[in-house]
């Protein structure tokens, strides 16, 4: 069993150590050794990484697991067994998980002490740190002003420096403490305690004082499984998420000609003017198209007497810019429009007849093919492929000719 001296001291970077197993499973080629400072992926937080020096070569260290109380060290080249090996982890690494650990406790002691959140879960991945929480009544979120007082009194503990203990108490001992939620085992059970303002057990690694986190802050907030999944930041990580954020606002600021502070309004107010413009911009090309349509001389009349048949592509069109450009048309008396619209990934169609007409849209529809329903006068729809249109509209228009009904059946 490897003796984890991550446990004695978190700060320890370099050990040497005896080789005392080698294997491989389908994780890769690992070795065991009778101590280490390398920890293992457990509780949320990743695994350490770093080098194995011994006097021949040095392996990289890229993956470390527990087995059977065994701290396998996955390594990128062979080395024997009973081999002495010197030991050295990435510290900034270690650090920043250490970092991010504390600051997850420090974050739900804050959320159970607010709002009696019970949290689940921690993912410390390479950007941010996530943790799952139940909150009373099945909610899945908190507003605004209750994060930043939860942000507030977290960065409080942090600052005020607090000492962080971390031992394995006797079982007399445990059954006394206040821990913040049950172990989840039974056996060597770990305590971590920031001072008297949060406790709880836990394997991991962790700073010696709260300052040492530097600060937590809250990225956002989304719905998981019937929980609250909040994502979040800690220490360095906090900084270069500021520092991003910073540079995008001064730079939004700059190019909107407002101050940080007003950004929202000036924001606000350039969203109100786009919309007002792609209103204006609709209108237009609705209108341009319109006149294009009736100007068409294929619009002819298939026969005398009979419905005169719009059948076009209308460039860059949508549906809702063909159902009005249908709906204009066929205001007009004994006109059938056959419209289609290339703007989306998938074509689209709008069939419509003026009023008084026999003519069955929804029915041609689906004769020729498209996807979609509608009513007898105006039908909509869809196809897969660019290179329907032009035969969809072919099918459709020969379809409106004279018959004995002049009905579509």
């Amino acid at each position: 069993m490897t003796r984890r001296l991550y446990y004695e001291d978190a700060y320890q970077c370099a050990f040497s150590a005896r080789v005392t197993g080698v294997g491989a499973d389908e994780h890769g080629t690992w070795l065991t050794l009778d101590q280490s400072v390398f920890y293992p992926t457990s509780g949320g937080q990743p695994h350490d990484t770093g080098t194995l020096a011994y006097d021949g070569g040095t392996a990289r260290v890229t993956d470390v697991l527990v087995e059977d109380g065994d701290v396998r060290h996955y390594t990128e080249g062979n080395v024997p067994v009973g081999t002495v090996v010197h030991g050295t982890i990435d510290w900034p690494r270690r650090f920043d998980h250490m970092q991010q650990h504390l600051g997850e406790h420090l974050l739900a002691g804050a959320i159970a002490r607010k709002v009696q959140g019970y949290t689940i879960g921690l993912h410390i991945g390479e950007a941010d740190a996530t943790i799952d929480v139940t909150l009373p009544g099945g909610a899945v979120s908190l507003d605004t002003d209750m994060w930043l007082e939860i942000e507030e009194d977290v960065n409080r503990t942090i600052t005020a420096d607090l000492p962080v203990k971390c031992w394995f108490p006797e079982k007399a001992e445990l059954a006394h403490l206040p821990l913040r939620k049950d172990p989840t085992v039974t056996e060597h059970v770990r305590v971590v305690a920031a001072g008297d303002v949060e406790m709880v057990a836990c394997g991991g690694t962790h700073p010696n004082t709260t300052g040492q986190v530097g600060m937590v802050k809250v990225l956002y907030t989304e719905a998981a499984r019937g929980k609250m999944r909040v994502r979040f930041v800690c220490g360095m990580r906090a900084l270069r998420a500021f520092q991003a954020a910073h540079t995008a606002s001064q730079e939004a600021g700059r190019l909107l000609s407002a101050p940080l502070n007003d950004l929202p309004q000036a924001i606000a107010s350039m969203k109100d003017k786009l919309s007002a413009c792609q209103n204006d911009l609709t209108r237009l090309r609705r209108d341009t198209a319109l006149t294009a349509l009736l100007a068409q001389r294929d619009g002819i009349a298939v026969a005398p007497g009979y419905p005169r048949v719009l059948a076009h592509t209308v460039d860059n069109a949508d549906m809702d810019m063909l159902s009005a450009l249908a709906g204009e048309l066929v205001t007009q008396p004994d006109v059938i429009a056959l419209l289609a619209g290339n703007a989306g990934d998938h074509p689209v169609f709008v069939f419509a007849r003026s009023a008084q007409l026999p003519q069955d849209m929804n029915a041609l529809l689906k004769r020729v093919g498209v996807r979609g329903g509608g009513k007898p006068d105006f039908a909509r729809g869809s196809v897969l492929s660019s290179g329907d249109i032009q035969r969809v509209l072919a099918e459709a228009k020969q379809a409106i000719k004279p018959t004995e009904s002049e009905e579509i059946t």
